[in-house]
């Protein structure tokens, strides 16, 4: 029996397309490949079943108007985040348990970097949660869909809008 070398091992998988799977019936039996996954989009969906308990931080001002992973400026008055796994574009309720304040905010950026950490919030995201003057805080972050923090963020207008609404 004759010694396989290199190249007659990748001419037995046949020809291949970049990304796809080798040809074989080993690859087939395993499943969707990631060469099937669909892209990432700004749609907000994906993260609606996401539940993750853990330490928030805020930043502000040294990083206002840098790039975010999604291409966006930082705007440390509009209500986003920084999530390392979450898909950009998704949004999460996070949730102060020792105030029992929340706010939705739209993941827009990765990090947060300091170890212990689970997410980094907006400047305005951490004043809603009361925690900008601590620092950090314990929180409880859950997934919403698009329609649900639409939904919020009405509802925070309404109520920010209020008093200057009856003048």
């Amino acid at each position: 029996m004759p010694l396989r070398t290199k190249n007659t091992q990748a001419a037995s998988f046949g020809p291949q397309a970049y990304g796809s799977a080798p040809a074989s019936a080993d690859a087939a039996a395993q499943g969707p490949s990631l060469a099937d996954a669909k892209p990432l989009s700004d749609d907000g969906t994906g993260a609606s079943d996401f539940h993750q308990t853990g330490r928030a931080s805020w930043y502000g001002r040294g990083f206002h108007g840098r790039r975010t992973a999604n291409g966006e400026r930082y705007d440390m008055h509009a209500l986003t985040a920084a999530h390392r796994t979450l898909p950009l574009g998704s949004y999460v309720r996070v949730t102060n348990p020792a105030t029992s304040r929340s706010v939705v905010v739209r993941i827009n950026d990765r990090g947060p970097y300091a170890r212990g950490r689970v997410i980094d919030l907006s400047m305005a995201a951490a004043n809603v949660l009361d925690m900008r003057h601590a620092g950090t805080a314990r929180v409880k972050i859950e997934g919403v869909t698009q329609d649900e923090a639409r939904q919020a963020r009405d509802e925070t207008l309404a109520s920010d809008s209020g008093p200057i609404a009856q003048k």
